[in-house]
């Protein structure tokens, strides 16, 4: 097999904050892609960077006191914690604000004008004169133009989920200062996506086996919708590379983000570490420019469903038209779920990746879970307890920790550690794992991990089914049968080895300390072809891993608690604010929540916050309650619908009527800070009347 030249990359992260387990887990899907690559002899070169640009990242840095750089340093100062904790081995990790990146983000800039792929328009955009800059869409709030709620975004609406520009808001206000923005034109530069020799060349690169068919299919949807110029410039201030001879005008993030891929893998060449990968004394090491440039290479990246659009439409044709070669490959994966729900620390349903360490977890038990949940189809993978617990210790535990167990002492106590020679049957069931390496190397190379974890555990049975059938623990009580049990447990240690080297991308560290007892070099695929043979020997065993324990379980999950003197606290508190002091059920149980129907909603005359509520909870009459609830919701949008009253509050009387208790709502403390007021809502089969327990 000739030796393939990759370049590996996983999406930048935004160097606003922490990792997330959805990091970690498109961290180890590549992690382990690239592993299983050296094992097959490759030449690999797999590197990260955190995306350092951008409005959010400048106003996030001015809010803390930093300068931008001292912010994104300190964010960056933290990612190798990550990283070592899971055994995710990049060559390099650098960061978009770079003076790689700077050079070559302008470079590939200069070519694309120069082949006339960048135009100029005057555009009219919204400014804040208070803050004075003009104001990128998620910072501009109103009211939508569709279905009129209230502080929307600047370019959908998070009720109706209708699109718009932010210029058809009504009654525009930023979220910077509060200010009514003002409409000023500017000039802005745009890339030709539309033009029909890149609409040309990107129908034929999305379609040629690049991407997965999911994503094919997706990208023509969007080149049945129309393709758009794309604007790639940011007015001052803005924190990111300045465009070439356009003084005050900066490349919009996602312009220079990708670059940061060609950016670190050219800072790893410039600090030499690159060399280190042409392992054969004869061969000369290439420069950076002529390894991008290289046929033979091929760029690989690993990327989340949420980004999918500039992967593989401006990226490609960024490099394409201005001279560069385009990926080889884009390989996309969906999200994380946990328990099937959206991760939210104050649910206690999300994984915070340093406190699964910190608490002791084997960081190679989430590395084989996700990787037993991962294929080559863009799906969501979802965390859930008891499945994780049943995974680990039934499979890593019970099927293959379990053979090395059940042999190694045998082989110690009673033939010195020095290995035999299997017999007729064992050497069937040895030669039948060996068998299996073709299969697993194809579906590691296709990213098929689940499936290739499935098969190594269906092995690891037959080894099993073969240790119950001969069983080493009879064995060595009877007499005449040393030679058996010599063979039996050889053929035990001979196949914990095979389906180490099977299980060694997902589990290196592992495989390091199987590698030790083993006294053998470190193991490659190649490897499966050969047995360690009678005569080797191993060294004394110690146990390898232990198994999950519930209650490590119970502690991740346990939601984190807000301390009130933390100034810090306040931005993760759930919802907004601190949970309210303990009740008892007794106070609780003084509660009377009770289902109702809304039989009739109207505006209130004179008040700009409430809706007056016509209810009927069951009890032969209808109540009549006031709720501030005028900004989320048109009263056409409640008639008819259930909720949940609180039926003995004592009745308000207020400037405009008697308010007879009041329907539950969702909301932020900030209501400006999350998408609006949510009435409580019960689920059909509920009638007026039911009682809220």
């Amino acid at each position: 097999m000739s030796q393939r030249k990759l370049f590996v990359t996983t999406a930048l992260p935004y160097a606003n904050g922490k990792f997330h387990v959805g990091h970690i887990m498109e961290y180890i899907q590549a992690d382990i892609w690239v592993r299983f690559q050296r094992m097959q002899g490759h030449m690999v070169h797999f590197v990260g960077a955190d995306d350092a640009h951008g409005a959010p990242i400048m106003i996030a840095a001015e809010k803390a006191g930093k300068t931008p750089q001292q912010f994104v340093g300190e964010i960056a100062a933290g990612r190798r914690e990550y990283l070592d904790g899971f055994h995710i081995r990049f060559d390099n990790w650098h960061s978009t604000d770079s003076p790689e990146n700077t050079e070559l983000a302008q470079g590939i800039y200069r070519r694309l004008k120069a082949g006339g792929m960048i135009a100029t328009r005057t555009i009219e955009q919204f400014y804040d004169p208070v803050k004075g800059m003009f104001l990128p869409d998620r910072y501009i709030k109103g009211e939508c133009p569709v279905c009129h709620a209230k502080d929307q975004y600047g370019d959908a609406c998070e009720v109706c989920s209708s699109v718009y520009a932010p210029t058809e808001l009504i009654n525009p206000y930023s979220t910077l200062t509060g200010a009514t923005p003002e409409l000023r034109s500017s000039e802005h530069f745009f890339f030709k996506l539309s033009d029909p020799q890149v609409v040309d060349f990107l129908k034929a690169w999305t379609q040629d086996g690049k991407l997965q068919p999911e994503m094919a299919r997706k990208a023509g949807e969007w080149f049945e919708a129309g393709m758009a110029d794309w604007d790639i410039s940011r007015e001052a201030p803005y924190f990111g590379i300045e465009i070439p001879d356009a003084p005050g005008k900066y490349f919009y993030v996602w312009l220079d983000a990708p670059v940061g891929y060609l950016a670190s893998l050219k800072n790893h060449f410039d600090k030499g570490q690159a060399a280190d990968h042409w392992h054969a004394p004869s061969r000369t090491p290439q420069s950076f420019d002529e390894f991008v440039a290289d046929p033979a290479v091929e760029q690989v990246h690993f990327i989340g469903k949420d980004i999918v659009y500039f992967h593989t439409l401006f990226w490609p044709a960024m490099l394409q038209f201005s001279g560069r070669k385009t990926p080889s490959q884009v390989n996309v994966h969906g999200f994380i779920t946990v328990s099937g729900e959206k991760m939210s620390k104050s649910r206690g349903t999300g994984i915070d990746p340093l406190k699964y360490l910190a608490i002791g977890m084997n960081p190679e038990w989430l590395r084989y879970y996700i990787a037993a949940k991962l294929n080559a189809k863009v799906e969501d993978v979802d965390f859930t307890a008891e499945d994780f617990m049943a995974r680990v210790n039934a499979d890593l535990i019970g099927k293959y920790i379990n053979i090395a167990s059940r042999a190694a002492g045998f082989i110690a106590k009673r033939f010195g550690g020095r290995l035999g020679a299997p017999t007729a049957d064992g050497a069937a069931l040895l030669a039948t794992l060996q068998a299996a390496s073709a299969s697993m190397q194809a579906l590691y190379d296709s990213r098929d991990y689940a499936r290739a974890q499935r098969e190594i555990m269906a092995l690891a049975d037959k080894v099993n089914e073969y240790v119950d059938q001969n069983k080493p623990w009879e064995l060595a009580k009877k007499e005449g049968m040393e030679a058996r049990l010599h063979d039996v447990c050889t053929t035990c240690i001979e196949a914990f080895r095979l389906l180490t080297i099977y299980l060694k991308p997902v589990l290196p560290v592992l495989a390091q300390q199987v590698e030790a007892f083993l006294a053998t070099e470190p193991l490659l695929f190649a490897d499966a072809g050969r047995l360690l043979g009678a005569g080797h020997v191993i060294q004394a065993y110690s146990h390898l891993m232990q198994r999950v324990d519930d209650k490590q379980l119970d502690q991740l999950f346990e939601p984190a608690v807000a301390e009130a003197a933390a100034p810090e606290a306040a931005a993760v508190l759930p919802g907004g604010e601190a949970i309210a002091p303990t009740i008892t059920i007794d106070d609780f149980a003084k509660i009377d929540l009770r289902i109702a129907k809304i039989v009739d909603c109207q505006k209130v005359e004179g008040s700009t916050k409430l809706l007056q509520l016509t209810l009927d909870a069951g009890e032969g009459r209808t109540r009549n309650v006031f709720s501030g609830i005028a900004s989320a919701y048109r009263p056409d949008q409640l008639v008819g619908k259930l909720t949940v009253l609180v039926a003995n509050l004592a009745p308000r009387k207020m400037k405009f009527g008697i308010s007879e208790g009041m329907v539950l709502a969702a909301s932020h403390a900030d209501e400006k800070a999350e998408p609006g007021i949510h009435v409580l809502e019960p689920w059909a089969g509920a009638t007026p009347g039911m009682r809220v327990r």
